[in-house]
């Protein structure tokens, strides 16, 4: 089977895509798009995304994406403790650094310690801290660091000066499978955290207590809403649609008139999925 994820080589969501398909065949793809793009052409059969940082937020993309192409649905989730190092080429010294490269989140989520002891040194964004740290392996010559993860030191033979600079000990990822169908992704050597669905909704038209009727459904039936998020749909200003987390196993006769309801008063709603949320090691 094959798999694609959010690219390149040793990114964290290869890392991901590894232990939730550990003997599948994975493809990386340049961006998120093209990983929807791969699934929706039948390229791959599921493909692995990022969904949300626990402190940069929910990756925008992902969620437009998921809104673009209703068709496909949410196989399962995974969260992933982050870890981000320091590392340089073997050949050079560690007092010497110039520059230090990495993607946008990973330095603003290293800000901290890097401006603690590197302040004077001029960081530079990257497509991602692979892409960086491939760059430092490639370029011996130049006195350069990456802000990586471990899987992409092993990769390309860098060495860690400074482990686990993150800002914050409780930095994690949330990934989510895609595919066509609407099976359910089981793994039991990953840790279960729990169940939930997904719902992408979308208001008839922007007047005043709109949100509080969709809202009131679930309420009135006691669904635990674990988030909710709105999304603008690009068509103007004040016009969203709205990403919805129900916690707990969908039940078919509750849940299913919860639905019908919301149609009854001419929202929009495309099912995403009843999945499993899992825990990965960093």
């Amino acid at each position: 089977m094959k798999i694609a994820f959010l690219g390149p080589q040793a990114s964290f969501t290869q890392l991901a895509a590894t232990q939730l398909f550990p003997d599948e065949e994975l493809l990386p793809q340049t961006n998120i798009l093209d990983c929807f793009t791969a699934v929706e052409n039948g390229d791959v059969e599921k493909a692995v995304v990022p969904l949300e940082n626990s402190i940069e937020g929910t990756v925008s993309m992902t969620l437009d994406y998921l809104y673009k192409t209703p068709h496909i649905k949410i196989e399962a989730e995974a969260v992933m403790p982050i870890a981000h190092h320091l590392m340089i080429h073997p050949e050079n010294n560690s007092e010497e650094i110039e520059k230090i490269y990495s993607h946008p989140q990973a330095l603003a989520q290293s800000f901290h310690f890097l401006d603690t002891h590197y302040k004077d040194v001029q960081k530079q964004d990257f497509s991602s801290t692979a892409a960086a740290a491939k760059y430092i392996s490639e370029h011996p010559d130049l006195k350069r660091a990456a802000v990586a993860n471990q899987f992409a030191a092993n990769l390309y033979g860098l060495k860690i000066i400074h482990r686990n600079i993150q800002d914050f000990e409780q930095n994690h990822t949330r990934f989510i499978v895609i595919s066509k169908t609407s099976s359910a992704y089981e793994n039991s050597e990953l840790k279960p955290l729990g169940s939930k669905s997904a719902l992408l909704i979308t208001l008839p038209e922007d007047h005043a207590g709109g949100l509080h009727q969709v809202l009131s459904v679930f309420a009135w039936r006691k669904m635990n809403l674990s988030k909710i998020e709105s999304r603008t749909l690009k068509t103007g200003l004040g016009n969203y649609f709205f990403f919805i987390n129900v916690a707990g196993e969908w039940l078919p006769t509750l849940h299913e008139n919860s639905l019908e309801e919301l149609k009854a008063i001419n929202a929009k709603v495309d099912f995403l999925g009843n999945y499993k949320e899992y825990l990965l090691d960093s």
